[in-house]
């Protein structure tokens, strides 16, 4: 999971190698390069944790997304359960009893 001190120390980090570049380098070019560590660093930790947990950000290929990690069966997209007969299906109506009232499935 992730990590409240590896955060802290990834920002003390970018911090300093910030102020450093801008001892070092001249003005316009030290402000930038500080202003690109400040956003290269959050997205490395970012996709440092997201392929952590297997989503979007990792090389997984495990679903991902708003919703989480994909269902447990294993394909993408929204399955249905019948609520007549508990028959999981795609699509509007139970292909075996036919009822229409369904919930979804993630």
């Amino acid at each position: 999971m992730f990590n409240y001190k590896t955060y802290l120390l990834f920002l003390g980090a970018s911090l300093v190698v910030s102020i450093g570049l801008q001892m070092v380098l001249p003005f316009p070019y030290g402000l930038g390069a500080a202003l690109a560590i400040f956003i290269i660093f959050p997205l490395f930790l970012r996709k440092r944790y997201m392929s952590k947990l297997g989503g979007p950000g990792g090389n997984s290929g495990a679903g991902g997304g708003f919703f989480g990690l994909g269902s447990a069966g294993g394909s993408g997209g929204v399955k249905y359960v019948c609520l007549v007969c508990n028959n999981k299906h795609k699509g509007g109506t139970c292909p075996r009893c036919g009822s229409k009232m369904q919930r979804a499935d993630f």
